[in-house]
Formats: C-alpha cells, sequence, structure tokens
C-alpha cells in the first residue's frame, strides 16, 4: 500500500486552477484528458502516478482489445510459405511497414523499413555491418544511449578512429563550432558515420535536425537516434533526411515491447555489409558451394522469423497516436514540463540552500519532457537517488534514477573526469555499477529522471512536485 503524496502549499485543484489561468492554451490539449479516460482507466484505479515515459510509453486498453481480438479471429503462419494462413502473416507485416512509413511521412521510394526487436537492435544492424575501414572515423555525441556508443568496438575492429563532441554544463548542448569542426575531419573518399540523439534520454535537450543536413552536405552518413525523440514530436522524414532512423514502437505507445524499427535510405542499406548470414535474410545457401546470396532490401536485415503476430499491434498504436495527434501531445508536454521546471527551481531550503541541481535546460526551449535532477540538502549536500527511488516507490511515482545507459551525459553532468573514471576502471577488473557508485562517491554517480508523455495530465506533474517539496529541509541522509 502506498502512502499519502505530501501536500503544496497549493491543493491539487487551486494549483490546477492557478495553472490553467497562466496557460490557457492547455485548455486545447483537453481531448487527452478524455483519451486518458478512456484508455489508461488503470492509472486511477491503482493510484500510481507514471513519470517514466523515457523508460517505456503505456499502452492503451484499445491497443491490446484490438490486437487480442485480431489474433483471435485469424489463422497466422510462418511468413516463409506460401499457404494461406502464411500470406495472411505477410499480408500484414508488409501493411504495417507501409503504415510506419506513411506515418514518418517517409517516400517509399527513398525510405525502407528493417524490423527489430528494439532501437538497440537497430543500432547494434548498423553498426557491424557499416563499411568502416582504416582511416574512417565514427564521429558521435557525448549525449548518446549505451547502444550508440557500442558501435565504436566495430569501428575499432576495423581500424578506424571514433571521435566524441562534448558538450557544455549546465544546459549539456553541444558547441556548434565545436561540431563544424568536428564535421570537417570527414575522412575524403571514405566511409564516416555520424551518430546523434534528436532527443537526449538523459537531459531532455533536443539537439537540431539541421545537424543531419549540415554533416551529410560534409561526406557523413547519419544515424540518428530518434527513441526518445518520437513519443511526443513529430518526426518529418520528407523534411529531414537521416541515412538511418533507430526507433523502438513501446517507447512511443507502449505496446508490443518487443518490436523497433530500422528506417534507413535505400542506398545507405545498400552500403551495408553484414557479418552474418540467416533464415529469412538469404535467397539461396549451398553448403558444397559455400556460396549465399542475400536477399534484397529490408529482409537481409531480418533474421530468421519476424514477430508475425506482434508487428501488426504496430498499426494499432500509431492510430492511436494519429488519433489524438502527436502535435497535441507535444504541446501539452511542453506545458506541464515547464510548469514543474518553475516549481523545481524556485524551491529553497531555510537555509536558502537551491533543493535542486537540474541537468539540462531550464526552460522548455529545444528540450523535451524529460528532467534529469538531483536533490540537495538544506546544507547542500546531495541527496543519494536511490534513497530518493525508495520513497518515490513508497508513495506510488514511477520514476527513474541513475545514468539511464548514457554515460557520456551523465558524466559530464556529475563532474566526472577521465582521470578519475580511469582511476575508477583500473582499480577492479569486473567493474560492477556499485563498485563505480562507491569508487566516485560523494557525486553519486546518478541522478532521478522524471518523463512526461501520451497519457500525462497536471495531476501527475503535481504530485511530483508535491514528492519533490517533502525533501524540503529535511537531512541527506536518516
Amino acid at each position: 500500500m502506498t502512502q499519502a503524496l505530501p501536500s503544496l502549499d497549493l491543493d491539487l485543484p487551486t494549483a490546477f486552477a492557478s495553472f490553467s489561468a497562466a496557460h490557457p492554451g492547455y485548455a486545447a490539449t483537453a481531448p487527452l484528458d478524455a483519451l486518458r479516460e478512456r484508455e489508461f482507466g488503470r492509472l486511477e484505479a491503482s493510484g500510481q502516478r507514471y513519470l517514466d515515459y523515457t523508460g517505456s510509453g503505456l499502452y492503451a486498453a484499445s491497443q491490446v482489445q484490438r490486437h487480442a481480438e485480431s489474433l483471435l479471429g485469424h489463422v497466422l503462419g510462418n511468413p516463409h510459405s506460401t499457404s494461406a494462413s502464411s500470406m495472411e502473416s505477410t499480408r500484414r507485416v508488409e501493411r504495417c511497414r507501409e503504415r510506419v512509413l506513411r506515418y514518418f511521412r517517409a517516400d517509399p521510394a527513398e525510405y525502407v523499413v528493417v524490423f527489430t526487436a528494439n532501437a538497440s537492435h537497430a543500432l547494434k544492424l548498423v553498426g557491424e555491418a557499416y563499411p568502416f575501414a582504416a582511416g574512417d572515423v565514427f564521429l558521435l555525441t557525448f549525449d548518446n544511449h549505451n547502444s550508440v556508443n557500442g558501435i565504436r568496438e566495430f569501428d575499432r575492429l576495423r581500424g578506424a578512429r571514433t571521435v566524441y563532441v562534448p558538450m557544455t554544463p549546465p544546459e549539456l548542448r553541444v558547441d556548434e563550432a565545436t561540431l563544424d569542426q568536428k564535421l570537417a575531419e570527414a575522412t575524403p573518399g571514405g566511409h564516416n558515420l555520424f551518430a546523434f540523439p534528436a532527443q537526449s534520454n538523459f537531459s531532455g535537450v533536443q539537439h537540431p535536425l539541421d545537424w543531419v543536413r549540415r554533416a551529410q552536405e560534409r561526406g557523413w552518413d547519419v544515424l540518428l537516434d530518434a527513441a526518445a525523440f518520437v513519443p511526443t514530436n513529430r518526426l518529418d522524414l520528407s523534411q529531414v533526411r537521416p541515412d538511418f532512423v533507430a526507433l523502438s514502437f513501446y517507447k512511443m505507445f507502449g505496446y508490443p515491447t518487443g518490436v523497433g524499427a530500422l528506417i534507413a535510405r535505400r542506398s545507405a542499406l545498400a552500403k551495408l555489409h553484414r557479418p552474418w548470414f540467416a533464415g529469412g535474410t538469404i535467397d539461396a545457401a549451398s553448403v558444397q558451394a559455400d556460396r549465399f546470396v542475400f536477399t534484397p532490401g529490408a529482409a537481409s536485415f531480418e533474421d530468421g522469423t519476424l514477430d508475425f503476430a506482434n508487428i501488426p499491434a504496430v498499426e494499432l498504436g500509431l492510430d492511436l497516436l494519429d488519433e489524438v495527434g502527436v502535435e497535441l501531445v507535444h504541446e501539452r508536454v511542453r506545458l506541464l514540463s515547464g510548469w514543474m521546471l518553475e516549481q523545481l527551481m524556485a524551491m529553497r531550503h531555510a537555509s536558502g540552500q537551491p533543493l535542486v541541481r537540474l541537468y539540462g535546460p531550464d526552460s522548455t526551449e529545444r528540450r523535451g519532457a524529460t528532467l534529469a535532477l538531483n536533490f540537495y540538502d538544506r546544507d547542500g549536500r546531495l541527496v543519494d537517488h536511490r534513497r530518493v527511488e525508495q520513497r518515490a516507490n513508497a508513495v506510488g511515482l514511477s520514476l527513474r534514477t541513475g545514468c539511464f545507459c548514457n554515460p557520456g551525459a551523465g558524466e559530464l553532468a556529475l563532474g566526472l573526469s577521465r582521470e578519475e573514471l580511469e582511476r575508477c576502471f583500473a582499480s577492479s577488473s569486473h567493474m560492477t555499477r556499485e563498485d563505480l557508485q562507491l569508487c566516485v562517491d560523494p557525486k553519486a554517480a546518478g541522478a532521478i529522471r522524471a518523463s512526461l508523455g501520451l497519457a500525462s495530465n497536471f495531476a501527475d506533474a503535481w504530485a511530483f512536485v508535491a514528492f519533490a517539496r517533502s525533501f524540503l529541509d529535511a537531512p541527506a541522509r536518516g
């Protein structure tokens, strides 16, 4: 059983009235309240306040119901055949592939959809097959998910260089002049890959999408990690044309959880050289002749049998977003996160010490509704994020703590130096998260992350602000 949430100076109805008066545009997002009541009633029934949309979106009741009805009403077989059941599976998968391209406004003559297990799988497909060679460059921002960082292991195996573009605290943005300098270092005539997230899964910073064009004009292929961006923002591939886009559908709408996509330009996909073949990826193979022939296009990257039972559920999630409009979701979370930032940054202990240290921009300009922060006590000492998570769990708040698989952004935000980190890794042959935590203490190697999404409302934002307020004038430990 959860405990009661602490109260603000203003109760929820009064706070909402004040918020609504200050943000009259919020009323236009009312269709999302109707959606929440109709599709996400389990949130109110459970008493939970969900603030981890960057971790996972929530599925609507109708998505699950419609998908279950579809599965129960049809016979679906392995697509690698011509039987009626197989052809029905193939038809549904291909229809979903077309639907994904329409949602992202991608020209099917230019782009193709490769279904994957998730965004990480999509990123790995690019990394392992990109034709790195000696002298080539893999350029990436400090602000990247570990599944992008991991690509450096592939480039190093082939003699390419890994180059990181740093960011500047406290907003954790990239300096444009520094980026231009790095982009000018592409190897002429080589294979150069530039990777960055459209939105940081750590700080919520939205990096400029015009980097795509700027990099391509300087000889780079561009890999865009869109996983944290697309749940609340429109990615229009008729206007922004990265070579590769990685995403997970559960981040967008919660269900299905085992399906992601690599959306790739056909010309870029043709550059990739897979290091192996598998069932489903080839037109022919021989043991005695020691030969094989890849199936052209997306199929050569879809190992084995696709998740043909669940891939069609992606259409239902895209229908849901189209029903309400992702632009409306964007506006709602922008207003709510802006209010949260104002409230959190104004909090002071009686000693005058600020309660909150924010990692990232303190306004909604060029940022998403993902807030990374830490609490500090009345004497300016850090409150351990693990203790915060325990207290959040006790009052029914779902949020995240740690570094969120984004070590570059986390290290810069927390002020960890290369020397400190090298010393820590040298101290153990098998560094665990707990070992690293102890090594860098008291910097605590982590933060608190609250994020908003499709089903968020003012009460969710208010609940987090009220929770934060409960740490005012409390000691860091005890």
